[in-house]
Parts: structure tokens; C-alpha cells; sequence
């Protein structure tokens, strides 16, 4: 202000705070120009489709031919085998990979239902797929149980399966909370991208059947390996009719349904315990005996809750420490003394491990909480 009054006499100080004390005029905009006058529009990543391009690899060692997935006749759903602390024993789980490798398994699920993916955190499921790659992956095709009732976290999961190595992505339809048919043809085509799958159709735990509809439907992607189907042979015969790549879900009738119903072969449990008379039945023709001798193994095995049999019996055989994360407890001592007999009956060569059948005490199983 100095400066002014010194370089202009003639203003006094009150001519030059005036204006800087004069109130501000307060803005009214033009009539109607608050007016919206283009169409609103959301977000392009809601509106173009497949704008989160999927996350995959192209390389070699991820290029697993849906052709070569197809093909597989006997698939073991693996069993995980714990550390007394609840941690991965990692030394047993060789041991029973390498035991279906020799037997002719030529597939195996990671962290499915019977391997307990659904007591892993995600951290423990990937790296378990991502060790069987490395270990495995040149004998045997590793599916990657990658499914959630979360789009997003299977999405997720998924893209991490593929990118450790997996050769296919096993997916089930959102379970508890269920969606309609188009939301599961939505989820299963959103997974689809990704790599081989196969959809796995098991109503007994989702509380949902998968209709031949979405089936159908989510088929014609190139993607697409098959079913994993568990709602009988009729089915199986319908789809394969079709066109459809199926793998009965069910031991106790996958004798049939590979030679009867023209499934490709089996997703099974039983093969972690037998898993050469499971290649018998699975490549070597009908052979309604053998399938009639091993029925009174199977109804054990699924008296309970899987995999509560199977880990009841691994731990009997010797081959994994008797270990169970809860909420999973062993069959009670009436039900393991049952099992002894039934190895005695099939022989213990056909079963895997070499100690003898024990029947085991109560005290010998260890159940654990936190891990």
C-alpha cells in the first residue's frame, strides 16, 4: 500500500482499502444452467464386456491341451496329510503321490473336497498345487481345486493355479449362497477364460444341482473339459449322448458308468487306498467281480462324511500320521476294527503303504483346532 501512495500522490489511503472491504457479490448461475444436458453413463468396466482381460499365460509349460485333460480315465481326488502341529506333511503327501504315479493314476485334484481344500487358507492351497507342479507335473496332470461360491475369489484363485503351473482348474457352482441358472452360467464363464476346467456337479454338499441347461450351455466353450458328475448314471449316459466329457463322482457306481453309460472315467477317493485295482476297473474292461469285491470298501469308506473315512484309513494303513484338522474326527474303534477285516478280505498288496493294518486306539489320533 506504501508503494502505491509513494508512486501515486494524488490516493489517499481510504481510496485504496475500499474496494478490498467491499462485500463479494455472491454467484448466481445463468437460468437452467445446473441442468444435466448429456445421458449420464456408468463406468466403461461396467459396461464393455471382458474389460479385465483374464490373467494368463501362454507359455509352454501353461499350454495344457483341453484335449489332453479329456483323455484322463483315472483321476485321484489326493488326500492332504498333516504334521502333528496341523502343518502340511509334505514327506507324506510325496509318499502317496508317488505311490498313485506308480500305480497308473493319471491325474490327481489338489485341495478338493477329499484333500480338505475347504479347511486351507489360500495361501496353503496354492502352494500345495504349486508343489505337486514341481514335483509331479511331468508324471501326472495336477487339477487345481480353484472353485469358491465367491466369483471373485475363484477368479483370483484361479488365475494364481494357472500361473504355479496347474494343468486344469476344478469348479464347483456357488454354494449356500445359491444363484439362479444364469448366474451360474456367468460364473462358470467368467472361470472358463482362464484355462482347462471341469465343472464338478455334487447337489449333496452345494445344495444346488447343476441342470443339464447350464451345461449345455457353458459346453460350447472351447475351454470346457467336462463334468465332474455325481447325480448318477442316467445322467452320465445323457450327456455323454450329447457329447459331453464326463467323470463319475462316485465310486460305488463309476464300474458302470465307464462301461455302460460311456463316462471317460472317474474322479475318485477309493484310488488313494487301491488305487491299482481302481486303474483295473477304469482301463481294463468290465469286470463285474472285482467291482462287486470292492463294494464293501466303498460303502465304508462313505458311511461318514468324506474324507473322515479315507483319512481314518490312511492313518490305519501307516502311510500318514494319524492327524486330523477339525472339524473332522476318525471313525469310532467298532468302525476301524471293520476296516482291518476288509483289507484282510482284499488283500493288504492291493492297498497302498507296506506296515501292516493296525486298528489303532483312541489316544494314538491327535485333532487339531489352530494350525
Amino acid at each position: 500500500m506504501a508503494a502505491l501512495l509513494t508512486t501515486n500522490p494524488s490516493l489517499s489511503s481510504t481510496d485504496v482499502v475500499a474496494p478490498l472491504r467491499s462485500p463479494l457479490k455472491p454467484f448466481r448461475p445463468a437460468p437452467d444452467s445446473c441442468l444435466r444436458t448429456t445421458r449420464w453413463r456408468s463406468p466403461k468396466a461396467a459396461v464393455i464386456p471382458n474389460f479385465h482381460l483374464p490373467m494368463r499365460s501362454l507359455e509352454v509349460k501353461n499350454r495344457t491341451s483341453v484335449d489332453d485333460i479329456k483323455g484322463l480315465r483315472l483321476i485321484t481326488a489326493i488326500k492332504t496329510p498333516y504334521l502333528p502341529d496341523g502343518r502340511f506333511d509334505l514327506e507324506a503327501y510325496d509318499s502317496l503321490m508317488h505311490m498313485q504315479i506308480v500305480n497308473g493314476a493319471e491325474g490327481v485334484i489338489v485341495g478338493g473336497t477329499t484333500g480338505e481344500g475347504q479347511l486351507m487358507s489360500w495361501d496353503e492351497h496354492i502352494m500345495l498345487i504349486g508343489h505337486t507342479v514341481n514335483c509331479f507335473g511331468a508324471s501326472v496332470k495336477v487339477i487345481g481345486n480353484t472353485g469358491s461360491n465367491s466369483t471373485r475369489e475363484a477368479i483370483h484363485a484361479t488365475e494364481q493355479g494357472f500361473a504355479v503351473g496347474m494343468h486344469a482348474a476344478l469348479h464347483i457352482n456357488p454354494y449356500y449362497g445359491k444363484t439362479s441358472m444364469q448366474g451360474m452360467v456367468s460364473h462358470f464363464e467368467t472361470i472358463l477364460s482362464m484355462g482347462p476346467t471341469i465343472i464338478y456337479n455334487v447337489p449333496s454338499r452345494t445344495g444346488q444341482d447343476i441342470p443339464p441347461p447350464v451345461i449345455h450351455t457353458v459346453s460350447r466353450n472351447p475351454n470346457m473339459a467336462g463334468v465332474k458328475e455325481c447325480m448318477g448314471n442316467d445322467r452320465i449316459k445323457d450327456y455323454v449322448d450329447k457329447g459331453v466329457v464326463i467323470w463319475s463322482g462316485n465310486d460305488d457306481e463309476c464300474h458302470d458308468a465307464r462301461w455302460a453309460s460311456g463316462a471317460t472315467g472317474v474322479i475318485s477317493v477309493a484310488s488313494n487306498l487301491v488305487p491299482g485295482l481302481m486303474h483295473e476297473i477304469m482301463f481294463q474292461g468290465k469286470n463285474p467281480s472285482l467291482n462287486s469285491k470292492l463294494m464293501p470298501l466303498i460303502k465304508w469308506l462313505f458311511q461318514e462324511p468324506n474324507p473322515i473315512g479315507l483319512n481314518t484309513a490312511l492313518a490305519q494303513l501307516g502311510v500318514i500320521r494319524p492327524v486330523f484338522r477339525l472339524p473332522y474326527v476318525p471313525l469310532p474303534l467298532a468302525r476301524r476294527l471293520e476296516f482291518v477285516g476288509i483289507v484282510e478280505a482284499l488283500g493288504r498288496e492291493n492297498f497302498v503303504g507296506e506296515k501292516d493294518v493296525e486298528v489303532l486306539d483312541d489316544d494314538d489320533f491327535v485333532l487339531v483346532g489352530r494350525y
